[in-house]
Parts: C-alpha cells; structure tokens; sequence
C-alpha cells in the first residue's frame, strides 16, 4: 500500500473487514481521517443499537486498524 494516502489505506482495510461485519447484517462507512489520523467511522444496519457494536468497534477494527496502519491514533464512531 505504499504510497496510497491514510485514507485510502484505512478504507482497503475496512474493505476487507465488511464481510465479517455484513454476516451479522451490518455494514461500516468511513467518515472522515482528520489531521491527527483518528479515523470516524458511521456504524449501518444490525449494528445500530447492538450491544456488542462497541465490542466490534474497538477489538476488532480500531484493533486491526492500528496493527496494520500504525499512524492511525484512534477510531471514533459518529
């Protein structure tokens, strides 16, 4: 991925994470990656309202996010 901007970079890996999250009918969107590389994310669908969406949010793609990306700081959903 070199050379791809952040974003470009967050959004192939949410890419690859949208199958997991659409086997439990829901669906993530990119918001925004401001100037101190926290990511914003929206959260569709079955995930509205889950119980386990925060669990979702920060063990599994803020996680992977930092792992793979480390400029990334932090995910926030809006």
């Amino acid at each position: 991925m070199a050379g791809k901007s952040l974003r470009d970079r967050v959004e192939a890996v949410l890419h690859r994470l949208r199958p997991m999250i659409h086997s439990d009918g829901g669906d993530i969107e990119l918001v925004d990656v401001d100037d101190e590389r926290v990511v914003y994310v929206r959260l569709l669908g079955a995930c509205i309202g889950c119980p386990s969406a925060s669990m979702t949010l920060t063990l599994g793609i803020e996680r992977t996010l930092k792992d793979e990306i480390p400029e990334v700081t932090r995910v926030v959903c809006k």
